[in-house]
């Protein structure tokens, strides 16, 4: 298990918001390369690199485009056009996105993350599967 980098939020937010991390998981058997939990965070550097230090397998996308009224536009998770550009920089067989609906601060649910990926390349539109509550699924990673 290794940490990878996060920022909840916009720059110099994190007095107010706190720590977040995301992680990459390798273990022996691996058929497609580890696993990245990006974690709460936005797209910034520190995220874009992890698609330079790693072969990601698997990516385990925090979305939703957080907002709160007080602080307006600023967002303290991903867009859903943030989440498909990451996932082009990293190059994963299997997108899960996660985090995008049941709380009010969320801002894009699951049409804007459709649209998104409809509008991205075809290995991305390709690589993303929608976990079901309730469903059972089988992803191999």
């Amino acid at each position: 298990m290794t940490a990878t980098p996060c920022r909840h939020g916009p720059p110099l937010s994190r007095p107010i918001v706190g720590e977040v991390t995301g992680f990459v998981l390798s273990w022996a058997g691996q058929q497609h390369g580890p696993l990245w939990i990006t974690g709460d965070t936005v797209l910034y550097d520190g995220v874009r690199q992890v698609a330079g230090r790693w072969n990601i397998g698997t990516t385990v996308l925090h979305l939703g485009a957080v907002r709160f009224g007080l602080t307006g536009p600023l967002h303290y998770t991903m867009t859903a056009d943030h989440g498909a550009e990451l996932c082009g920089l990293v190059g994963a067989r299997t997108v899960l996105p996660v985090h995008y609906e049941g709380w009010g601060h969320f801002s894009q649910g699951r049409p804007a993350v459709e649209a998104a990926f409809t509008g991205a390349p075809a290995a991305v539109r390709e690589s993303l599967r929608w976990l079901t509550p309730g469903e059972a699924t089988s992803i191999e990673v």
